[in-house]
């Protein structure tokens, strides 16, 4: 569902416009970020870009070194190249659609950050029970990695909703009960 931010008119067609589009959120939201991440802020909960021509434009950029992959993190950053290459063209990004994308970056930010620190993914076991892994990632390593077997779906549906909230707050626990 497109977010209240999203306007079919501001909907760049040129594909060195797109280009600059994804270097503009990238030095906007100023974190590494995730393939799925970007996708979802151009695709899916704005209509800045088009799936498939946002993933196509996002190859072109690692590949001509104006974004690049974060080691051993899975995130994505713009490099100074990236920057500089914004920093000459970035008018021609429509000022309403830059207006826009800035907005939505400061409201954002933070969930983004969030929701890539914090990971949480389940599996169903061969006996049946499910296998929870939750880990709290740093900008180049996992801080905390967790495997949790619970016997139905139900609770590892409930955990895995509930871990960004309880992240924190789970990591600062069992380091203190573990320090004490």
């Amino acid at each position: 569902m497109p977010s209240k931010h999203s306007q079919t008119s501001n909907k760049p067609t040129d594909s060195k416009v797109q280009k600059l589009v994804i270097l503009f959120i990238f030095e906007k939201m100023a974190i590494p970020i995730s393939e799925d991440t970007l996708l979802d802020i151009c695709s899916a909960e704005n209509e800045w870009l088009p799936y498939m021509e946002c993933k196509q434009y996002l190859s072109e950029l690692i590949d001509t070194n104006l974004l690049y992959n974060v080691p051993k993190s899975g995130l994505l950053n713009i490099t100074q190249d990236g920057v500089s290459c914004l920093s000459l063209f970035y008018t021609r990004i429509p000022s309403s659609l830059r207006d826009e994308i800035s907005d939505y970056v400061n409201e954002n930010r933070m969930r983004f950050k969030k929701r890539q620190s914090y990971f949480c993914d389940y599996s169903k076991n061969s006996d049946g029970s499910y296998t929870v892994i939750m880990r709290i990632n740093t900008e180049y390593s996992t801080l905390m990695e967790l495997k949790l077997v619970v016997a139905s779906p139900q609770h590892a549906r409930y955990i895995y909703k509930s871990w960004v909230d309880k992240a924190s707050s789970t990591y600062a626990m069992l380091h203190d009960s573990l320090l004490e």
